[in-house]
């Protein structure tokens, strides 16, 4: 495995930040790049000393190398898995039958853990705890999804295994990219793009890893329709475990404390990006995610942000879908490729089209409703709903432009211009990078 990988900077920073009172020590000799001894077995190791460590790329893998006192092991992960258990409505729905609960919580504490992962998971868990909680919320969601009739346990082991360890590739890339509302430069994007390869890199050396498992840490932001990364597959192209995770770690990010109206934001995410997540397991999982009359308490407080007159906007985003220029791209005076281009973008205007009706918002399903009709959690469903949608057409009018490709001085087509301008207009109040939970849960 490359030292870039194995020791690099960012993870060295991160382990600096354990503080001196971490106690780590080496459990094999560790060799310099010229052959000669650096370290004995049995030496002490200061965060100080391990960055200074990586500078000199030993040629011993640190992260064999070195134990940490109090790690990560089996029985902390379960005692933090009972903890999300407890405290959490949705894990709580998922283990309310005592053998699941002991099933999700029996495989999370046996994930394989070599020395190298305890080492790495120790300095998530110590320097950066919300997202060693999400790791494990990952793990259990990845479980549930998976345990289905003649499921075998060590497949559900694997599983909790891949939701555990797939962002671990996260600590060896810039950490600026931990922050959900960081800006993102090109060459930024480009490491985000590829944390789930260094993920993989960390994890395929060990022979506890199925190749499965491997895959499913690979393709856990691939998504249905090929816009997810690293390689842009789409539907059959992306396995059944890396289905399972891919939705595993969007629910997990969702979920997380602090999150306000977590159970309607997922349920409106699940339901208007079906084109993108394995259909059987967001049926599965929206159940979870409705309000039990006589058990649970309404929310009281509205969402950040709420959208004015939703229903307005939600007929404007309708009216600018059906206004796309299907004839262009027949118009066989136009190269292949813009062909090409304004048919998929037709194809994705359509299945925006079939989301707004299967999510209840088409304009004749909204006839009944009034602005005094708009209150409560209706009025919350409908702002994220509006916002969802908004942020989708948008995505799609920015690739209509890309795909067109214009030349210098070249200008749109009049009827493409008209519609490119329109979808700006009805989105400009309703989009920016805060707005679509699916931006929020891929910078994860």
């Amino acid at each position: 495995m490359p030292d870039a990988v194995t020791e690099s900077q960012y993870f060295a920073k991160a382990v600096s930040q354990l503080g001196s009172e971490r106690g780590m020590q080496t459990n094999r000799p560790v060799m310099g790049a010229n052959g000669i001894k650096i370290l004995d077995k049995g030496a002490r190791v200061t965060p100080r000393l391990y960055e200074r460590l990586v500078q000199h790329h030993p040629t011993t893998p640190l992260q064999d190398a070195i134990e940490i006192d109090a790690a990560v092991s089996g029985k902390n992960l379960r005692a933090i898995g009972e903890e999300l258990l407890d405290s959490n409505l949705v894990f709580s729905r998922m283990a309310e039958k005592p053998e699941d609960r002991k099933l999700l919580l029996d495989c999370l504490e046996a994930v394989p853990l070599p020395t190298a992962i305890v080492f790495q998971l120790t300095v998530v868990r110590d320097v950066h705890p919300g997202q060693f909680r999400y790791f494990v919320a990952t793990a259990l969601t990845a479980v549930w999804l998976g345990n289905r009739p003649q499921a075998m346990r060590n497949d559900l082991v694997m599983l909790a295994a891949a939701g555990l360890l797939h962002d671990l590739g996260m600590m060896h890339i810039d950490p600026v990219l931990l922050e959900p509302s960081a800006e993102i430069s090109p060459e930024q994007r480009r490491q985000l793009y590829s944390h789930p390869l260094v993920s993989v890199l960390l994890l395929e050396r060990h022979s506890e890893y199925r190749n499965e498992m491997l895959r499913a840490v690979r393709e856990h932001h691939e998504v249905l329709d090929g816009s997810g990364y690293p390689a842009g597959l789409a539907a059959t192209a992306i396995g059944p475990w890396g289905r399972i995770v891919s939705l595993a770690q969007v629910v997990a990010s969702l979920v997380r404390p602090g999150r306000s109206h977590a159970l309607l934001r997922l349920s409106v995410l699940l339901r208007t990006n079906r084109h993108r997540y394995d259909n059987a397991l967001i049926n599965r999982m929206l159940p979870l995610l409705q309000l039990r009359p006589g058990v649970d308490t309404e929310p009281t407080d509205t969402i950040d942000n709420p959208v004015a007159d939703p229903v307005r906007h939600l007929k404007a985003i309708h009216h600018a879908l059906r206004g796309w220029p299907d004839a262009l791209a027949q118009d066989m005076r136009l190269s292949a490729a813009r062909r090409s281009g304004l048919v998929s973008i037709g194809e994705r205007c359509a299945r925006i089209h079939r989301t707004i009706i299967e999510s209840g918002v088409a304009p004749d399903q909204l006839q009944s409703l009034d602005a005094d009709s708009i209150t409560g959690l209706l009025a919350d469903e409908l702002s994220l709903i509006t916002r969802e949608l908004a942020w989708q057409l948008r995505a799609v009018e920015r690739e209509a432009r890309r795909r067109w490709a214009a030349t210098a001085g070249e200008k749109l087509p009049e009827n493409l211009a008209v519609w490119a301008n329109e979808v700006e207009t009805v989105c400009a109040d309703l989009v920016d990078r805060s707005t679509s939970a699916v931006v929020q849960s891929e910078k994860i």
